[in-house]
């Protein structure tokens, strides 16, 4: 008879999710993520079959579940405008400027560090990606239809430069998180949308 688990998998995951987070795939040993969970070698594998990986992939999908729908706020909202697209700019640059928020997106990481390589990964990063970029697309429209923007703007381009805007923040800041620098890059992009 199978022994039961002394474990919960979530608070693992969570676990593993931090530590990919913090210092990115390649960065982090199977050893770090025993040592980190408590968990040992054996039951790790059991539980998350596919070794490190696997567990990382299960990471990227616990980060898009807790982390993203924070991040993105209000931007989710069906009443989503010009406010929240702004709002979660905002964020991105406060995020930025402190010490935690150094460590970036896991998800942007992720889109450097092994998109190239792991098609899996890349596939999480590119859902992630199309939902920002639906985000931004539905609130350009409902700023289009309130007046915020001019009339003739393409919501859908324009969601699409602001999506590659808040990646290229995101690098930004983790190699110089200048104040100035981050806000006139979001001051720019936004100049674009009048």
């Amino acid at each position: 008879m199978p022994r039961p688990r002394e474990f919960e998998p979530d608070a693992v995951l969570n676990v593993a999710m931090l530590r990919f987070w913090e210092r990115g795939y390649r960065a982090v040993s199977v050893e770090d993520l025993v040592k980190a969970t408590g968990v040992k070698p054996g039951s790790l594998y059991s539980a998350f079959p596919g070794g490190k990986r696997a567990l990382f992939l299960k990471s990227l999908e616990r980060y898009s579940q807790l982390v993203v729908p924070q991040k993105l706020g209000e931007l989710e909202a069906s009443g989503a405008s010009l406010d929240e697209v702004r709002g979660y700019f905002d964020g991105l640059v406060s995020d930025l400027l402190s010490p935690e928020g150094r460590q970036g997106c896991l998800l942007v990481n992720t889109a450097i560090e092994n998109a190239a390589e792991d098609d899996e990964a890349a596939a999480v990063v590119r859902g992630h990606l199309a939902r920002l970029e639906r985000c931004m697309t539905h609130a350009l429209e409902n700023a289009a239809r309130r007046g915020r923007v001019r009339a003739s703007l393409d919501c859908s381009g324009s969601a699409r430069l602001l999506v590659a805007t808040c990646q290229g923040l995101m690098v930004v800041g983790k190699a110089d998180p200048d104040e100035k620098l981050l806000r006139a890059i979001v001051d720019n992009a936004f100049l674009a949308l009048a």
